[in-house]
């Protein structure tokens, strides 16, 4: 309700052309107080909504902390369908999801809730990732069957925006089951964007998962899972596409800005009242000032709490989980034994029927040795990882297990990289032709490599090698 009062300083009659104007002031008022009211109950409802949707994370998992945020899209009613869940399973462990519905409308925000309630439910029963997400994908094709095939659709006037209500959606999600004692992950993704792992020294790595279809569209889709192990002090970022994307960028420009904020050290600052690491020791980033910076990194300062100028900018929903593991030494109170900085390592599994992931383990190297001081020994150690994986694939019927470690301080680290198979058949020196397109994998690794060599095991074999830091003023001096 309102009021509106015009005051004169003396007796005033009115004409009634003023008594006309007057009465239609008065009416436009009328209007946008109404508009406001409306406007305020619509503020309220669709607030009301999201965090009814939206889970509160679960109690305190020894040895993990998590953050996440929401941020809804700037336009409408500012509901969608991102969402984000953690998930207490039977076994003991958690799962971690995100994932986002086709839409920014009512509808999205309604197939979000029911395919959040049923990915929970499946989860609760027991079944492993890849049978979530199976499941998961059927349910939500049953709700987005065609209007056309079913036989209770009214032909009346409303069929029009019925059809639309029920037309098909999709719907991208990403399953991650944790052992919180080992740091086991198990991720199964439906066309979601892989997680980022930030690891104890700050180095960022795209940690690349096998996947299938988004949920929704091919309901007998198979979705494999991919094994890797959360170190201590590592951090993981699960997100939408709307972290990304929102601004104007792609995903390569939109996980360059994520990545400068990812590996920056202003969120490093821990309260006064949470116990520090060792001195020298990197402590756990503080996630809840990092998961801000996440978002302010995409929207300004503070708009994801308010209305602002940066506002217009909200191209779509946003939603970001981060799962860090604590390191054992944390709050222990003294000091290391050994030095410092902590070891940097990556594991990657190529398989024979994804041979374009040999360029994904080519780009894990390069982000591993972001800092190396010789641009030419790193190009060296991409060369002999992409031969070595290469020659699995070609010469044996198994996958290609690549794990690489760097360990040491600046300008004196050594590098060493296995490449593992199931095949005990051992490389052999060959003498290729010029116009030989192979045979030249050994004789690259004794040129490129300070040390190499091949260690048989039970089943299979692995073949290694090792790359000792240097300057490229020493290397020059050298050769």
């Amino acid at each position: 309700m309102g009021a509106w009062m015009a005051a004169f300083k003396h007796p005033a009659s009115f004409s009634p052309d003023e008594r006309s104007v007057l009465t239609t002031v008065a009416r436009m008022l009328a209007q946008a107080l109404q508009r406001a009211v409306v406007a305020e109950s619509e503020r309220e409802l669709t607030t009301g909504l999201q965090r009814s949707m939206m889970p509160q994370l679960g109690p305190e998992i020894p040895g993990m902390r998590i953050a996440a945020r929401y941020v809804p899209t700037g336009g409408g009613l500012q509901v969608g369908g991102d969402w984000y869940d953690m998930i207490p399973l039977p076994s003991g462990r958690f799962a971690l999801v995100i994932g986002d519905v086709q839409g920014h409308d009512v509808r999205a925000a309604g197939l979000m809730g029911q395919l959040r309630i049923a990915v929970r439910a499946y989860a609760s029963e027991g079944h492993r990732p890849d049978a979530v997400l199976s499941r998961a994908s059927r349910f939500l094709a049953g709700l987005c069957s065609s209007p056309e095939s079913d036989p209770y659709q009214d032909d009346g006037g409303g069929r029009d925006s019925d059809s639309d209500f029920l037309s098909p959606r999709f719907a991208t999600c990403l399953y991650v089951e944790c052992d919180p004692r080992t740091g086991m992950l198990e991720v199964a993704r439906a066309g979601h964007p892989d997680p980022a792992i930030r690891m104890a020294d700050g180095t960022v790595l795209m940690r690349p998962t096998a996947g299938g279809l988004p949920l929704g569209i091919d309901p007998d889709t198979d979705y494999p899972t991919t094994r890797f192990t959360l170190e201590p002090g590592e951090t993981m970022m699960l997100c939408t596409d709307g972290l990304i994307e929102t601004g104007g960028h792609d995903l390569d420009t939109g996980w360059a800005r994520l990545r400068a904020v990812l590996e920056s050290d202003a969120h490093e600052h821990e309260p006064a009242h949470e116990p520090q690491g060792p001195a020298g020791h990197l402590a756990p980033p503080h996630l809840e000032r990092l998961a801000d910076l996440l978002v302010q990194a995409v929207h300004g300062p503070s708009s994801h709490h308010t209305t602002g100028p940066l506002a217009d900018r909200r191209e779509d929903d946003i939603a970001v989980v981060l799962l860090c593991r604590e390191s054992v030494d944390r709050g222990a109170g003294t000091a290391l034994p050994h030095p410092a900085r902590p070891l940097r390592r990556t594991v990657l599994t190529v398989a024979q029927a994804e041979p374009e992931r040999i360029a994904g383990a080519r780009q894990q190297i390069r982000e591993l040795l972001h800092d190396w001081a010789d641009p030419d020994q790193l190009d060296s150690a991409v060369l002999m990882v992409s031969e070595m994986v290469t020659n699995v694939l070609t010469h044996t019927d198994g996958d290609a297990l690549l794990v690489a470690e760097a360990v040491g301080e600046l300008g004196a680290r050594r590098l060493r990289v296995e490449v593992a198979d199931g095949s005990d058949e051992l490389p052999h020196k060959r003498q290729p032709g010029e116009m030989s397109s192979s045979g030249r994998g050994v004789l690259l690794m004794e040129m490129l490599a300070d040390a190499w060599g091949v260690d048989p095991r039970g089943e299979g074999k692995s073949i290694w090698f090792e790359l000792h830091e240097q300057s490229k003023t020493d290397a020059d001096q050298v050769f």
